[in-house]
């Protein structure tokens, strides 16, 4: 027989999927802002397939046995975009045409929308995060449509202020949690 006070607690996962999409998501969007050029590209692969892909699909499956069905979605899905994201650079960028590349920003979008229409009850922090990583999409997409560097660029700042928004909530959940009180507050 156990009690509540004898269960095992599941710790959060959120603040470590958050974090490792919002500094690799902070690494691409710098240069798709045009701070730097495709030599730094390199770095985000590496971040992509270890922090952003493996940590957040970690992150991920914790979610599972605490029933956290959006979670779950979010971070093994953004770490699966993180591995493809990587693998089609490493491998296959020469090999597709920028439209076709576009469709798959914007299906990310479509998918990045939908999981906005699902934070609607949660604190607006999360909310901020998923509305501005659709425009994000939606952005970039529309950069490899048409080839106008602003939307790309225009792109990489949103990227930006979504990394920036999600190491802050991140980090709030990790504060509020030790401090046992809300220090950051995430609405």
């Amino acid at each position: 027989m156990s009690d509540a006070s004898t269960q095992a607690k599941f710790p959060n996962p959120a603040p470590l999927g958050l974090a490792g999409f919002a500094l690799t998501t902070w690494l691409l969007s710098m240069i798709n802002a045009g701070w730097f050029g495709g030599e730094a590209m390199g770095m985000v692969l590496a971040c992509a397939l270890a922090f952003g892909g493996t940590a957040q699909a970690i992150a991920g499956v914790m979610e599972l046995p605490r029933g956290n069905t959006f979670g779950a979605t979010a971070f093994i899905s953004y770490a699966a975009f993180w591995w493809s994201f990587a693998l089609f650079v490493l491998f296959l960028h020469d090999k597709v045409p920028g439209a076709f590349v576009g469709w798959y920003l914007f299906l990310w979008g479509v998918f990045s929308f939908y999981m906005w229409l699902g934070t609607f009850r949660s604190p607006r922090a999360l909310q901020l995060i998923f509305l501005v990583l659709w425009i994000t999409f939606l952005l970039l997409a529309a950069g490899e449509w048409t080839g106008m560097a602003g939307l790309r660029q225009a792109g990489g700042y949103m990227g930006l202020l979504t990394a920036a928004l999600a190491f802050y909530l991140s980090a709030a959940e990790i504060v509020n949690d030790n401090q046992q009180r809300t220090v950051l507050p995430i609405g």
